[in-house]
């Protein structure tokens, strides 16, 4: 489905090669597990084969996807019919006396899932919408997954191929850019189709030339040659598509940025809420009186240490945010303050740290467009060959159209906010989440079919919560900070989509009581109104439901309760639906704790 193809090219970004320890045996119900979930994969291999490659099928290298109509309904009749076994697989599991079928049934259960919302977002998009397919981000997240650090130089030549078949220069081969240009022209007819946000299409369009320029420089990166020709028509076929875009497509564009209340709820579920959107707005206004209040008692507390003139939590950050680090000294710092977390970790008995050591790295300018915030890019889950997660840090954000960049990102270049950041993006949060799933060998279904931002952002800001109190108070207060953006975001999202309050309005908040800088908050605004909307709900949302969880545990557990057991526990799980990690919680980690 065009919709898969797009999530997974743009998702791919570089990483760096090291060494992991072989994945543990599998369990006889993972491998029947694996064995239904394979079924699936085999379908993304066949009609998304970007994806194939990125997880270490070097087969798929030269291959690429082919999103036609054709063949988006072959794909459908093909899913169609996996679905039929799988719900017929789900029933006979679910009457099955053999030992842990209940956790097989589970692995169905996310599958089906998994599998309907697809279908629901497929139908709602075939029905109500004219997209706006960018071809640059396409083709840069294509190429981008073959020119990586952890891909061996053999298998990164094939990039050479893959460019020569998204120029349609290969027999038998359109160029990429006609298909996606027909994908657009093929939904403009119908009747009743909204057009897509004038917004979203204009600043996409102003970035794209940073995504082209990008991709000779990947080239570059690992001396390849022959590339050149194929990349000059390439540059023209993106340059003719953007103007036929700019032509025919920008003009009907929305000016109303919000997405219909029923594709807004489809968001919402792809993202592992299960919250409306007045729910969620009130979580999120709750949530963020309180931490302010913990902010302020923390801020008086650093205002009289450092002889401040004012103790308001706004003017403190400000304060410490003026001790910018150079940008040689960056990457040395942050991979200072890692090791001192890790020593935390350790020290405080959190969860367990593997031997291995974690990366980061600075990002691209390329990078920066593609995925503008700190983020942390997953290994590959299947024929993981010792590649790992990698926190990438980009140092500029991309300026809105028509304005320069002339407002610094300080958000992440200062002391204190290394603190939060690390616990988030690295450890304990995602490089241990995604890797550890990796060494521990979960099954396919929670590794890849699971993944949703409530789970997995749920343990990056709980990750947060269980560092904090070892902090220094200033990057206590910092991850306040960032906890209070958090509940920011629970209610600016669906307050905006409502209609209920301005991006100007939002962009006040952010920057005047968040205290992020205007090139951050603009990127947040980005996100919540165009860009990926009801997803920066699910960080706070995750968060409570793992808050939850373990108060559940320590009031059942007494003293028996083990904060440290219950971390590994809920790693060790994968990265399962919050309704599947409670009951995993309450009939597996408690039920075992209380016989101890």
């Amino acid at each position: 489905m065009p919709s898969r193809i797009l999530a997974t090219t743009l998702l791919l970004a570089t990483t760096a090669l090291a060494q992991t320890p072989p994945p543990a045996p599998q369990p006889a119900w993972i491998a029947k597990s694996n064995a239904y979930t394979q079924q699936l994969l085999d379908l993304d291999k066949k009609y998304s084969p970007e994806s194939a490659s990125y997880e270490g099928l070097a087969e798929y290298d030269p291959q690429i996807s082919v999103p036609t109509l054709a063949n988006d309904l072959a794909e459908r009749k093909d899913t169609e019919a996996v679905l039929a076994k799988l719900v017929a697989a789900r029933n006979a599991e679910s009457k099955s006396k053999e030992k842990d079928a209940e956790l097989v049934a589970q692995d169905l259960d996310i599958l089906i899932d998994s599998t309907n919302r697809g279908f629901r977002s497929q139908d709602f998009s075939r029905t109500h919408k004219i997209p706006f397919i960018n071809a640059s981000a396409v083709v840069f997240g294509g190429m981008q997954a073959l020119l990586d650090d952890q891909v061996t130089p053999e298998r990164r030549k094939a990039a050479l191929i893959r460019l020569h078949k998204y120029v349609g220069a290969e027999p038998g081969y359109q160029p990429m850019t006609a298909i996606l240009l027909k994908r657009i022209q093929e939904q403009m007819p119908k009747p009743g189709v909204i057009n897509p946000s004038r917004t979203l299409v204009e600043t996409e369009l102003g970035r794209n030339s940073q995504r082209v320029e990008g991709i000779p420089a990947l080239f570059k990166k690992y001396n390849l040659t022959g590339w050149e020709a194929d990349f000059a028509t390439l540059q023209k076929q993106l340059t003719d598509y953007d103007a036929w875009v700019r032509t025919n497509l920008l003009p009907k564009a929305r000016t109303d940025f919000r997405l219909p209340p029923e594709e807004y709820a489809i968001a919402l579920s792809n993202y592992g809420v299960d919250l409306t959107p007045t729910q969620l707005a009130t979580l999120g206004h709750t949530a963020y009186a309180e931490i302010q209040a913990q902010m302020k008692t923390i801020a008086a507390q650093i205002a009289k240490q450092r002889n401040l003139p004012s103790s308001d939590y706004r003017d403190v950050i400000r304060e410490l945010k003026k001790a910018q680090l150079k940008n040689d000294d960056i990457l040395p710092f942050y991979e200072k303050r890692l090791h001192e977390i890790e020593a935390i970790i350790v020290k405080e008995h959190l969860v367990s740290l593997p031997d291995r050591p974690a990366i980061i790295r600075l990002g691209t300018p390329a990078e920066s467009v593609q995925q503008p915030a700190p983020h942390m890019v997953p290994p590959p889950f299947l024929h993981n060959t010792g590649q790992r997660g990698v926190f990438v840090l980009p140092l500029n954000m991309p300026a809105a159209p028509g304005k320069a960049a002339s407002a610094k990102v300080d958000d992440y270049t200062f002391d204190a906010a290394t603190w939060t950041l690390i616990a988030h993006e690295a450890r304990p949060g995602h490089e241990l989440q995604f890797d550890s799933m990796v060494e521990h060998g979960v099954s396919n279904a929670r590794a890849i079919y699971a993944f949703n931002s409530t789970n997995a952002e749920g343990w990056g800001l709980y990750a947060e919560y269980i560092t904090l109190p070892f902090m220094p108070l200033e990057g206590q207060l910092i991850s306040l900070q960032f906890r209070l953006l958090r509940a920011a975001r629970i209610y600016l999202d669906p307050e905006l989509q409502a209609g209920k309050v301005t991006p100007d309005q939002a962009l006040h908040v952010l920057t005047d009581e968040v205290v992020m800088s205007v090139p951050f908050a603009t990127q947040e605004v980005e996100r919540y109104t165009f860009r990926s909307p009801g997803q920066a709900t699910s960080y706070y949302y995750g968060y409570t439901r793992l808050l939850s969880l373990r108060k559940e545990a320590e009031q059942t557990l007494g003293p028996k309760f083990d904060a440290y057991r219950l971390h590994n526990f809920i790693l060790g799980q994968g990265l399962l639906p919050p309704t599947l990690m409670k009951k995993a919680v309450e009939e597996d980690f408690i039920r075992t704790e209380k016989s101890h």
